[in-house]
C-alpha cells in the first residue's frame, strides 16, 4: 500500500506497511505508538513508594499490527528475530530472562490472570527509543504489547496504571529485572505527570503543563549500553531496603525521616556508608520532587532547574550510581563536560544509571554550541535535542487514514 507523502510520521508507517506485508503476505491494519521518557527528578524512589516526576518525549516504538485468530501473537522488527508466542502457553521460562520474548509471554500471562481476554496478533514495529540506554525502550514495549492486546480483545479499558502494573510484573519476573512504576507508569500516562506512589495501587498523578519555555532538552547516549548492569540497579533497592527493615519496615517511605537521620552512626556501622547515603539521597529526593512540583504550577523555571542539578549532584555523590569500574566511564565524563558547557541550565544521570543516557535541559541560546560540543565526544546520532510529548501508548488510526 504506497502512499505519496512528506509527513515523516506517514513515510515510517509506509514502510512499516510494507514490511508486514512482504513478511505476512497481507495488509496490516491498525497504527500504534508507545513513546519513550525522562526522569525529570525522582531518581531510584519509586520503589520505596516515593515521589517523582516524569514526562513521554517525542521518541517511540511505532508499530503497525492486525488481529489474528491463530492463537499466536507475532512480533517482528528490523535486525532483530522475529518473536513467536503461542498464547496458550505463557508459563514462564529462565532461559527467556533477558529476552524481549520473556516480556511478550510475561504481558499475556498477566492479563490473561487479571481476567481480561488475550488472542493473537500480527505486528511490526520500528523504534527511536535509544535501545539499552535509560529512555525506557524495555517499559515502550511492554506497554505497546499491553495496549494492541487491550483494544484489539478487551475494547481498549485498561486504565493506564493497570498498563503500567502488567508491564512491570513482565519485566521484573519474566524478564527477570527487577524494577518499580515510574516507567510504565510515565508512558502510560504521558505528557509530564507528578507521582506519588506512597500506595502502589492507587498512585497520586497529578498531570502538568511544562514550565520549561526557555529551555531545550537534550539526551545523549554515552555509548556506553547499561542492559548488563541488572545487578548494580538491584543493589541500589536492597540497599534501601535494608535501612528501611533496620527501622522494622518494608520500605523507606515507612520510616521516619528525623528518626532515620538520629541513627545515621547506627546505619553505617550496621549496614554501610553507602546505603546511609543512598537512604539519604531517597529522602531529599522526595523533597525536591515537591518543590520542582510547586515550581511547575508557578512558572518558576529557576527553582525547577535548581532542583534538577540537585537531583543530578545527589544521584552522582549519594545514590552512587553514575559510574560502575567495570565499564569505560562516558557517562560521568559527559556530566563533568556539560557542567563545563552549560552556563545556563541543567544536566543529570537519567533513568537508572550506571551507564547509558544523560539528560540535559539547556537554555535555548546555548543549545546549539552544547549539541555540537557533544557531538565532538558522543557522535552525531547519540546527541538528541528531544521534545516532551503529550501522548501515553495509545491506539493512533487505521492505516487507511494515513495520510
Amino acid at each position: 500500500m504506497e502512499k505519496k507523502t512528506n509527513s515523516r510520521f506517514a513515510l515510517r508507517v509506509n514502510k512499516l506497511t510494507k514490511d508486514f506485508k512482504d513478511y505476512f503476505k497481507e495488509e496490516a491494519e491498525d497504527v500504534f505508538s508507545s513513546p519513550g521518557r525522562i526522569e525529570l527528578l525522582g531518581n531510584h524512589t519509586d520503589h520505596n513508594h516515593g515521589k517523582v516526576m516524569v514526562s513521554s518525549i517525542d521518541l517511540n516504538i511505532l508499530a503497525v499490527a492486525k488481529k489474528s485468530d491463530d492463537n499466536y501473537f507475532i512480533y517482528k522488527t528490523n535486525g532483530f528475530p522475529v518473536m513467536k508466542v503461542d498464547i496458550n502457553d505463557l508459563d514462564k521460562r529462565e532461559d527467556e530472562y533477558n529476552q524481549s520474548i520473556g516480556i511478550i509471554r510475561g504481558v499475556l500471562f498477566k492479563m490473561k490472570e487479571l481476567g481480561y481476554k488475550i488472542g493473537g496478533a500480527k505486528v511490526v514495529t520500528t523504534t527511536t527509543i535509544f535501545k539499552g540506554a535509560g529512555v525506557s525502550s524495555s517499559a515502550a514495549f511492554e506497554n505497546l504489547i499491553t495496549k494492541i492486546v487491550s483494544f484489539y480483545y478487551n475494547n481498549d479499558v485498561i486504565k493506564p496504571f493497570e498498563e503500567a502494573v502488567i508491564g512491570q510484573f513482565a519485566e521484573s519476573v519474566y524478564f527477570n529485572k527487577p524494577c518499580g512504576l515510574l516507567d510504565q507508569s510515565g508512558i502510560a500516562f504521558g505528557g509530564v505527570n507528578y507521582m506519588d506512589f506512597k500506595s502502589t495501587t492507587d498512585p497520586i498523578v497529578i498531570s502538568l503543563q511544562s514550565t520549561l519555555k526557555d529551555f531545550d532538552l537534550v539526551l545523549i547516549n554515552t555509548r556506553d549500553s547499561h542492559s548488563q548492569l541488572t545487578a548494580n540497579y538491584a543493589q541500589i533497592k536492597d540497599d534501601m531496603f535494608d535501612v528501611a527493615k533496620l527501622f522494622g519496615k518494608d520500605v523507606l517511605r515507612e520510616v521516619d525521616e528525623n528518626d532515620f537521620y538520629s541513627r545515621k552512626d547506627e546505619i553505617i556501622a550496621k549496614l554501610s556508608e553507602r546505603a546511609y547515603l543512598r537512604a539519604k539521597h531517597y529522602f531529599e529526593e522526595n523533597h525536591r520532587v515537591e518543590l520542582a512540583l510547586k515550581a511547575m504550577k508557578e512558572g518558576d523555571q529557576e527553582t525547577f532547574i535548581k532542583m534538577i542539578n540537585e537531583s543530578g549532584e545527589s544521584s552522582f555523590y549519594q545514590l552512587k550510581n553514575c559510574y560502575v569500574n567495570s565499564i569505560e566511564e562516558n557517562l560521568p565524563k559527559g556530566l563533568l563536560l556539560s557542567k563545563k558547557i552549560i552556563h545556563h541550565g541543567a544536566s543529570r544521570v537519567h533513568g537508572g544509571g550506571f551507564a547509558g543516557t544523560m539528560l540535559a535541559i539547556v537554555d535555548k541560546n546555548e543549545v546549539y554550541d552544547y549539541i555540537k560540543e557533544m557531538r565532538k565526544v558522543y557522535g552525531e546520532k547519540n546527541v538528541r535535542k528531544i521534545a516532551l510529548n503529550k501522548y501515553g501508548t495509545r491506539y493512533v488510526t487505521k492505516i487507511k487514514d494515513v495520510k
